[in-house]
């Protein structure tokens, strides 16, 4: 940590800590971010963070106390000290408290016995208090809205351990989960045949291709200005994400049928969001040799291939593994020459996960097939990965035996070949400091294709 970071706001990050650490880097800079697992500490205030835009924090919560310790009993005394102290000077009436737990030793019941000491103390004072029970630790999203807690005259109080020390702070923002369900689910036109990309998801994209703007940007007013490219559009989940930051927008898409579904999904949204005044702009391309008008960055979901409910044969992995790669290099090489030095995109392209029975079979034909055998270790895939020490199973492109072999915990994952070779395209494969490369890969327990988000800058 810098010497003279001075953490004033905490981030509750997702359900892969990474994806969201690496947002919050991209959109305020490595010097105002420290990654602290399921947590990022920032030196901003969290008044001043655009919650809304984040889809990798559940939490922005703003530091109140450090408490030089990590005992339970003496954290639970500090609380009994403290916030009968502080509602004092706090505006009269009904009072609501929810308390959460993070890394500290207690359990349910412990944290239960202290709300109703602290509920016994403010009602002696003469003022009327609620407390929210807690089944687990930590009070999830539903019920922080539920019970109003980010509401004037309630707090939920968040007792988070770090290091040796015990953050104590107050959340100021809950991910509202009925408003990404309605962003998902009511849009008039969806197709579970491209994929149902999350808006959680589309939110990270354009945050990481739009980090550097964001820091240089003077004023809101400015935000139109900036034009997001998707040349993948689909069903228009990334415009739509960026035109609720305030970006102007552009999409292509292969097929007309998904440009009708996105115009129709952004007409629906702008109809459902009257403060949009952005402007939108969809037309039919084919990404491998379609010309753009001018754009500011690329935020974008490549071709996934063909969805997949299991593993298909070898052979057929192979082949979809070939074409997805096949189709995402003639766009990188037709795009190239329409990007200037510096300007940046993000893209999801697949990887697909694979148990290791597959793997080994993989490893057993690639070595065949060139003649040697291989028996490197695998880089770990989502949380951690950035710390563990290992080597690439193999560097060949040729289908996708050549593709990489990735793990995280149990899972392990094939990725396009020809990201070993993006360097040699033209770009600049960046890194973050909060999450290399192998970290950023979004997927779920039930899913073979996942998404490994890529962060590239033209040379």
């Amino acid at each position: 940590m810098m010497k003279d970071f001075e953490a004033k706001s905490l981030c509750v990050l997702g359900r892969q800590p990474k994806l969201g650490a690496a947002e919050l880097e991209s959109l305020f800079g490595a010097d105002h971010v420290k990654y602290a697992g399921k947590f990022a500490l920032l030196d901003l205030p969290g008044e001043e963070i655009n919650f809304k835009r984040l889809g990798g924090t559940v939490k922005t919560a703003r530091i109140l106390a450090t408490l030089p310790y990590t005992n339970w009993p003496k954290v639970a005394a500090y609380l009994r000290d403290s916030v009968p102290e502080h509602l004092k000077s706090a505006e009269p009436g009904k009072f609501t408290l929810g308390i959460s737990v993070y890394g500290l030793s207690a359990k349910p019941n412990d944290i239960n016995k202290l709300n109703l000491g602290l509920k016994k103390q403010i009602r002696a004072s003469g003022r009327p208090v609620r407390v929210v029970p807690n089944k687990t630790l930590d009070l999830n999203s539903a019920q922080v809205l539920h019970n109003g807690l980010t509401r004037r005259g309630a707090w939920e109080l968040l007792l988070v351990r770090h290091g040796e020390q015990t953050l104590i702070a107050q959340t100021l923002f809950i991910q509202d989960i009925e408003t990404y369900a309605a962003r998902d689910q009511n849009r008039p036109k969806r197709d579970a045949r491209v994929g149902m990309l999350p808006p959680k998801l589309a939110q990270i994209i354009v945050n990481l291709a739009t980090g550097q703007i964001e820091q240089r940007l003077n004023s809101t007013e400015d935000r139109p200005k900036v034009r997001i490219l998707d040349p993948f559009c689909g069903t228009g989940v990334i415009l739509q994400e960026a035109m609720l930051m305030g970006y102007s927008v552009m999409g292509t898409d292969l097929e007309p049928r998904m440009v009708d579904f996105t115009k129709q999904n952004l007409a629906w949204l702008v109809e459902r969001e009257p403060k949009i005044e952005t402007q939108a702009t969809v037309e039919v391309g084919d990404a491998t040799n379609y010309s753009w008008p001018g754009f500011s960055v690329v935020a974008s979901e490549i071709f996934l291939g063909r969805p997949l409910a299991k593993l298909p044969s070898q052979t057929d992995l192979k082949q979809i593994i070939s074409d997805t790669n096949t189709i995402t290099k003639k766009f990188l090489a037709n795009i190239a020459g329409q990007l200037k030095s510096g300007q940046r995109m993000c893209l999801a392209v697949p990887a697909w996960r694979i148990d290791n029975d597959i793997l080994q079979k993989l490893r057993l034909s690639e070595a065949q097939g060139s003649g040697e055998q291989r028996a490197e270790t695998y880089t770990k895939y989502g949380e951690g990965a950035a710390e563990s020490t290992t080597q690439r199973f193999a560097k060949s492109t040729s289908g996708a035996a050549g593709s990489a072999g990735r793990q995280s915990g149990a899972a392990q994952f094939l990725r396009l070949p020809l990201i070993d070779h993006l360097t040699d395209m033209g770009y600049n494969y960046l890194d973050l400091s909060t999450a290399a490369h192998e970290d950023l890969i979004y997927f779920r327990e039930d899913q073979v294709v996942a998404r490994q988000l890529i962060i590239l800058e033209k040379k």
